[in-house]
């Protein structure tokens, strides 16, 4: 059978893949002897290539890529065998992040405890009781230990728990997280990713500090809790457990865990599948919620200086298992497990996050026949859909526009109609009006007449009255005379 040979060259190594009829897209390691006895070919030296892409013709390839894997033996040494000495290197010359929310009341000695943690003074200024919500503060410190950097924010809750309200309490938490969520999900949606060189600054691990009551759990820590687990990593802690004695503890310990079992409260469980750290990290989270205790007050007890707290009745050492399990937070916190947070956060609850997102968006990995779904015919199908609804709109939007028109022209064809019989209306009141006034006008014109007729008729009766008088008033004086 002929095989069509395709050559990769990748900084001096290169990709194998062998694919029989059999076995098809399954892997096979062969060096240059191998294949020149497989192929019947001479591999060119100039081109020092260690690898042949070697590819049979095949309609599909198999979804179980791996199974039936050859292993094949090495002529010489090649050289891979450095790749974990080059991953250290590279993550080394890179530096780590790690981020750290602390979640309790305020009081519990949070700032304390991450200054004994990390064996250093964090800056910061101390909370009130006077908050009137949650307000998150984040502050992000370099350290560096030996040659290894490390970039260490620590996000404290200010004011949690302090008011009389605290339904909303955990929500500024939440919307915290999300938001560092998004802020990371849009720069991995960014067409030119810079990840390499992103602050990334979403939660890794989160420290929830319960009150030392000895009883159990307020509903306050268990909402909060409920809320976050599907979020964030949180170890639970018992802060200043020195303030309850042994016995009282171990039955608080023993509550707590069951509240949180009932309440179906998930918090991280220390990882069992790695051989190397399996037998400690199981006996770890058989001691969850860790009991600790903080001081950055170094007193010296024997020959030592040791981080303490000086109390009347003695002395408790921070650093001795037999008085709190700060240790064993320390080691399974920093020392262990910090890798497997930080893998945690973004291999599972970020993808939730991602996924939920995308699925809001309408991206989804199968169609409704369950067959696989590309990124690009999602977005088209998407697209498609969206060009559709904006068609529908858009033809509501006519419709609705026609209608709105013609209800318009129907109102205003009502309103012309009625102004116009309101105008009759007026036109006819002002013809009678008009018509009133003008018989009004005639009648008293003609009383006018007639009054100046009598008038006329008056004085001229008066006239000849006057003058009959005068000449009755001459013959009574010429009698007189005479």
């Amino acid at each position: 059978m002929k095989c069509g040979v395709t050559y990769f060259k990748t900084a001096g190594r290169l990709s194998n893949l062998f694919l029989s009829p059999e076995s098809q897209g399954r892997s096979v390691h062969f060096n240059q002897h191998l294949l020149s006895q497989y192929l019947d070919v001479t591999l060119p030296v100039q081109h020092c290539w260690s690898h042949l892409l070697i590819c049979l013709p095949a309609p599909t390839l198999s979804s179980n890529q791996g199974e039936g894997c050859r292993t094949v033996p090495l002529a010489g040494h090649v050289g891979f065998d450095s790749l974990p000495d080059q991953l250290v290197n590279k993550s080394v010359s890179q530096g780590f992040c790690f981020n750290i929310l602390c979640v309790g009341e305020t009081g519990l000695g949070k700032s304390t405890l991450m200054d004994t943690l990390f064996n250093t003074k964090f800056e910061g200024e101390p909370a009130t009781h006077t908050q009137p919500g949650v307000q998150l503060r984040s502050n992000t410190y370099d350290l560096q230990e030996s040659n290894v950097g490390l970039k260490l924010t620590i996000v404290s809750t200010v004011g949690f728990g302090d008011q009389i309200n605290k339904e909303d309490s955990y929500k500024p938490i939440m919307e915290f997280i999300d938001a560092q969520f998004e802020a990371y999900l849009q720069e991995e949606l960014k067409i030119r990713r810079v990840l390499h060189t992103y602050h990334d600054s979403r939660i890794h691990a989160c420290l929830y500090f319960i009150a030392p009551t000895g009883h159990s759990l307020k509903s306050l820590d268990l909402v909060t809790m409920k809320k976050l687990d599907s979020k964030v990593n949180i170890i639970p802690i018992i802060a200043k457990s020195d303030a309850i004695s042994k016995s009282e503890l171990t039955k608080f310990k023993i509550k707590i865990t069951s509240e949180l079992v009932s309440n179906g409260v998930q918090i991280y469980q220390f990882p069992t599948d790695d051989e190397s750290v399996a037998e400690i990290n199981g006996t770890m989270n058989a001691h969850l919620p860790f009991a600790v205790i903080g001081s950055t007050e170094e007193l010296k007890i024997g020959n030592k200086m040791m981080k303490a707290r000086q109390y009347p009745w003695g002395t408790v050492q921070v650093e001795n298992e037999a008085h709190c399990d700060f240790v064993k937070l320390r080691e399974m916190l920093i020392r262990i497990n910090m890798e497997d947070l930080r893998e945690q956060t973004h291999s599972r609850h970020y993808e939730l996050y991602r996924r939920c997102k995308l699925e809001e968006m309408g991206f989804k990995d199968t169609d409704p026949d369950s067959k696989p779904f590309s990124l690009q015919e999602t977005y088209e199908a998407k697209r498609n859909e969206f060009l559709g609804e904006l068609q529908k709109k858009e033809e509501e939007m006519r419709q609705m526009f026609v209608q709105r028109v013609k209800e318009k022209e129907a109102e205003l064809k009502e309103a012309e109609k009625e102004l116009h019989e309101k105008f009759d209306r007026l036109k006819k009141l002002h013809q009678d009006e008009k018509k009133k006034l003008e018989d009004k006008k005639k009648s008293l014109d003609d009383e006018v007449n007639a009054f100046k007729q009598r008038k006329t008729a008056a004085e001229l009766l008066q006239s000849q009255g006057s003058q009959a008088g005068g000449s009755q008033t001459l013959k009574r004086d010429k009698e007189k005379k005479n």
